[in-house]
C-alpha cells in the first residue's frame, strides 16, 4: 500500500494516510487519468473493498480525493449499504476524516479558508465548488486546458471526447453552451476543463 501511494502524497502526511488505509479488506489502486472522475470506491463481490484515485492529480487534490473515497468505505462499514452515496452519513465521515489534515503543515495557507468553507457541507465532487477547484488548479502541472468560464462568449471549444461547443450566456451557476454538431443546449459547470479552438 505504501509503495502505491507514496509518490502521490506529501511525506509529512504519509503515515497518517497509511493509518486510515490500514484495513485487511481495503486496497488502493492509482489509475491513469479518467475524465469523468478523480477517484472511486467499490465494495467488491468477494467482501473486499477497493479505492481508485487518478495518478494525474496534484498532491493536494490527490489527498482530498483519497480521503473522499475512504469516507465512502467507512460510511459503508458503519452505516450499511443502503445509505445515499453522498448523504449525511458520508458528509459527516468525510468531515471527520479530513479535519486532522486541515492545517498549514499539510495545505498551503491560501487553500485553508476555501477548504474550511467547503467542508462545512462537502459536495459529491470538489469540482462543483468553483472557488476551491480554481485554487487547487494553481498547483497542477502546466497544461493546455482552459476552464469554460475563461472562454469568451461566442467562442468554440472542444471537450476531451472531441465534441465541439460554442459558449453562451452564464446562468446563476452554470454556463449555456451549444453543441455545434447537434444544436443541442447543454449547461456546463464553470470549472469544466476544455480546449480552446483557434478561430
Amino acid at each position: 500500500m505504501q509503495n502505491t501511494i507514496k509518490p502521490f502524497v506529501n511525506e509529512n502526511v504519509l503515515s497518517q494516510v497509511l493509518e486510515l488505509l490500514n484495513h485487511d479488506h481495503l486496497s488502493v489502486k492509482v489509475k491513469k487519468e479518467r475524465k469523468t472522475r478523480h477517484g472511486d470506491y467499490r465494495s467488491l463481490p468477494n467482501g473486499k473493498h477497493q479505492i481508485t484515485v487518478n495518478s494525474n492529480l496534484n498532491s493536494y487534490r490527490f489527498l482530498i480525493t483519497l480521503i473522499h473515497e475512504v469516507a465512502h468505505f467507512e460510511a459503508y462499514n458503519k452505516f450499511g449499504r443502503f445509505i445515499k452515496p453522498h448523504g449525511k452519513e458520508w458528509k459527516y465521515t468525510f468531515q471527520r476524516l479530513m479535519l486532522p489534515f486541515l492545517n498549514p503543515e499539510v495545505f498551503p495557507k491560501e487553500l485553508l479558508p476555501l477548504l474550511a468553507q467547503h467542508f462545512k457541507n462537502p459536495k459529491a465532487s470538489s469540482d462543483s465548488d468553483a472557488k476551491l477547484a480554481l485554487a487547487l488548479k494553481q498547483f497542477d502541472e502546466p497544461n493546455d486546458k482552459t476552464y469554460v468560464f475563461e472562454v469568451p462568449i461566442g467562442v468554440n471549444f472542444k471537450l476531451y471526447n472531441g465534441k465541439i461547443f460554442k459558449k453562451g450566456e452564464t446562468r446563476t451557476k452554470r454556463i449555456e453552451c451549444v453543441e455545434i454538431g447537434t444544436g443541442k443546449l447543454y449547461l456546463f459547470n464553470p470549472n469544466a476543463e476544455v480546449e480552446l479552438l483557434d478561430e
